[in-house]
Order: structure tokens, then sequence, then C-alpha cells
């Protein structure tokens, strides 16, 4: 997504998006949700997968975390101009390192590294109106109809904006802004 914000005209705007609400505190085993998956072959193809974008070691889960409290923490690291750098950690301690992100100490280690203030986090947590927003984020995203995560939608809603949904090579996306007519950037000359 950088290359893209960087060769067109767009600003990004990431929304957490709770893709199983109803995942218990605690989380929930992925067999009780993929019930007859062979995990081990879900894994290596979304390994393989991922690959394809470069994306490698990602961690072997049993279980789908809850949420909730990384987004809020994520919302709480938008209001202090740190999203970028929490989301990216808190996405690296779940699909690469294994960490539960459900856990208080693991999100103010995380938001530590951000550049947050630890203790503020922790209250971000379970704060009511940042919980209140992850909420209206899911009630947009259903009104909407996003089917899943990532979804991209690029423009202005409600004036022609497209989406796509899923993880998708560069040129997809590239040809979603051109169709929406974001304007290109000029290439940087690497010689200046």
């Amino acid at each position: 997504m950088a290359r893209l914000v960087r060769d067109y005209d767009l600003t990004l705007d990431w929304r957490g998006f709770e893709l199983h609400p109803e995942t218990p505190r605690g989380g929930m085993e992925l067999a009780r949700l993929f019930p007859g998956m062979d995990l081990d072959a879900m894994h290596d193809r979304l390994s393989t997968f991922a690959a394809g974008f470069g994306v490698t070691d990602l961690a072997r889960h049993r279980r789908l975390p809850n949420t909730r409290r990384a987004l809020a923490v994520a919302e709480h690291a938008r209001d202090q101009g740190r999203l970028d750098a929490f989301r990216q950690a808190a996405m690296d301690a779940h699909w690469r390192d294994a960490r539960d992100i459900e856990d208080l100490d693991v999100l103010a280690a995380l938001a530590a590294g951000a550049g947050l203030d630890p203790l503020a986090a922790r209250r971000a947590a379970d704060d009511p109106a940042l919980l209140a927003r992850i909420d209206a984020t899911r009630r947009e995203s259903k009104r909407l109809g996003v089917p899943g995560i990532p979804t991209f939608v690029l423009g202005t809603l409600g004036q022609g904006a497209r989406a796509v949904v899923g993880c998708q090579p560069y040129q997809v996306l590239a040809d979603l802004a051109d169709q929406v007519g974001a304007a290109r950037r000029l290439p940087v000359d690497p010689e200046s």
C-alpha cells in the first residue's frame, strides 16, 4: 500500500475491522471455526500466498484471537498520530511472532515500541469510547457490504468509489486507482 500512496495522490485511512466479532475473549480454536479443515494445509496455503507478496516466516496459529483490545489500542494510536507504527507492530506480533495480542502486557509493550505511553495503551484497550468506534466501524462495514479483510476502497464513498477485497497485487490496486481518477504523482528522479 505504501507504494500505491507514493505513486498516486491518495490518502490511506486504515480502519480496523472485527472479521469475527463473535470470538470470545481468550480466542477460539481455529478447528471450531473451520471444522474438518486440515489446519496445517491451510497454513501452508497461506504461507505460500503470503510469500508471493514477500511476507515470510508466518507463525502457525491454532487459535483466532479476539481483536477488540488491539483494535481499541490502534484507535488510541490513531489519536496520538502513531497508528502506522502500532499497526505494524501488532501485525508482526500476531502474524510473525505468534504473540497474544489480547494480552495487556503484550499490547503495552507493542504500544511502547510504537512510541506510545504503555499505561495509556492499557487504559485504551478497554476504553468504552474507543470500543464504540470499533463497533461503529463494524456497522459501517456491514452497511457497505464489506465481506472480508483486507478490503480496499478507493475514491469517495457515495461518489463512484470502487472496492476490491483480499490481498491484491500492486497492479490491481493501481488499475483501481486509475479507474477512480486518482492522479498519478510525478516520478521522482533518483539522480536529483
